[in-house]
């Protein structure tokens, strides 16, 4: 009795110490992440599950730096560039990263209201759609930032789900083992592509903004006055880990699912994360099915006040007008306002002609273009002693961010040559 009590009493504990680095890589796995991740496994089996063990140590690397600029700073990502750095290159990535979250907050409300209309047929997918904007909208705005935090952490216990849908399933575990340490390379357009869209949805520039402004946030609740420290720095570094590990194994079980029940099924072409889910139900059972789905809504809810949050920090923070999700609405009301402009015009999209394949693409497209020059601002700073005083990146820090910089530079270029070049 005494050793369940212990255990119970430490698996509280270290619960409780999770921070934003949880849910910052939940939400990396949010319904287009997942409709991307499901395309992977449908069209190639599983030839991209190696880039689960590859991508892990880059973003949780980007993240961590992320994470000591806005606990060294105590100012966003925003912030820092606005201070430091010339304003046309904070103009720019406003310019880019708006219209980005924009669609990329369309793209999940349009996911999470087709899995609804496939749970619910008799409900349309666009009632959902707007009851899932008014809902999150009602959390943000009335909800203070610890009870956020709380909902949006237990929400990621959603994301457990992805772990089992693959054993519903038959596996071969040998091919599974072989797909996932020895990298697959086709030399083709689509697989290119593919590899491309998966960079760009796991190494995304909104998680950046959020990264460092939630951390600011943190620091304001624990206490006043704390003094940065490196067991500090450590511990919000686990933390981060923690995250990043949760969002790889996600991406890694969502392609394992798709890429044996979907691509042994016969079916190699999805666009969207309702035809995953459809999909699975006759290969795998109502079960995976009704698990994929439910997962979906989850990590919607848990990935939409991600967007929109970091698009208002952006915003805020560039213009010097009040921001936090600790404050009240009449705090910080142009804080709150562009959040709900964000909710409101990503489900407009849906209703203006903007479908949610096009809203990913053109996403990925914007992503791609400012995820390098990010990546090598995020660097500058994290190795500015101005900035940063002792708690520059330390060596191993530098070669992640740095193989980083030129992955994402490579996967930009290849992304802007597959755009434009002919079919």
């Amino acid at each position: 009795m005494i050793k369940k009590k212990t255990f119970s009493s430490k698996l509280s504990s270290s619960w409780k110490k999770l921070g934003p680095g949880l849910v910052t890589g939940a939400s990396d796995d949010d319904p287009s992440g997942i409709a991307t991740y499901s395309q992977a496994g449908a069209a190639f089996g599983l030839a991209t599950l190696w880039t689960a063990i590859i991508a892990f140590p880059l973003m949780a690397a980007i993240q961590q730096m992320c994470a000591r600029i806005g606990l060294i700073t105590s100012q966003g990502l925003t912030g820092t560039l606005k201070k430091h750095y010339p304003r046309p290159i904070l103009y720019l990535m406003l310019l880019f990263s708006f219209p980005a979250i924009v669609m990329n907050i369309g793209a999940d409300i349009a996911g999470m209201g087709a899995v609804g209309n496939l749970l619910f047929p008799a409900i349309d997918a666009n009632y959902f759609s707007v009851l899932f904007t008014i809902i999150l909208l009602g959390l943000i705005i009335y909800l203070p930032y610890q009870k956020i935090a709380s909902v949006l952490k237990y929400l990621c216990i959603v994301m457990l789900v992805y772990f089992i849908v693959p054993f519903l399933y038959k596996q071969d575990f040998n091919e599974i083992l072989k797909a996932t340490f020895i990298p697959t390379i086709k030399f083709d357009k689509d697989f290119i592509a593919i590899i491309v869209g998966i960079l760009g949805t796991t190494i995304s520039p909104y998680l950046f903004f959020w990264q460092a402004s939630v951390e600011v946030e943190e620091m304001k609740n624990k206490r006043k006055h704390l003094i940065i420290n490196k067991k500090i720095i450590h511990v919000v570094n686990q933390d981060v880990d923690f995250g990043m590990t949760v969002s790889g194994f996600v991406m890694y079980f969502i392609i394992l699912t798709t890429g044996t029940v979907l691509f042994n099924g016969g079916i190699h072409q999805i666009d969207t994360v309702e035809q995953a889910a459809l999909a699975l139900k006759p290969l795998a059972g109502n079960l995976a099915y009704l698990l994929f789905a439910i997962g979906v809504i989850g990590t919607g809810l848990i990935a939409i006040p991600v967007l929109s949050g970091s698009i208002s920090y952006i915003i805020t923070e560039t213009f010097g007008w009040e921001q936090g999700l600790d404050k009240k609405f009449h705090e910080a009301k142009a804080f709150y306002i562009i959040i709900a402009i964000s909710l409101i015009l990503g489900l407009s999209l849906n209703y203006i002609g903007i479908t949610p394949i096009q809203s990913l693409i053109y996403t990925a497209i914007l992503y791609g273009l400012t995820a390098p020059v990010l990546i090598a601002i995020i660097l500058h700073i994290s190795n500015n002693k101005k900035i940063m005083g002792e708690n520059v990146n330390g060596r191993l820090t530098n070669i992640l961010g740095f193989a980083a910089l030129i992955i994402m530079t490579v996967a930009a270029v290849a992304l802007i040559y597959l755009q434009f070049s002919e079919n």
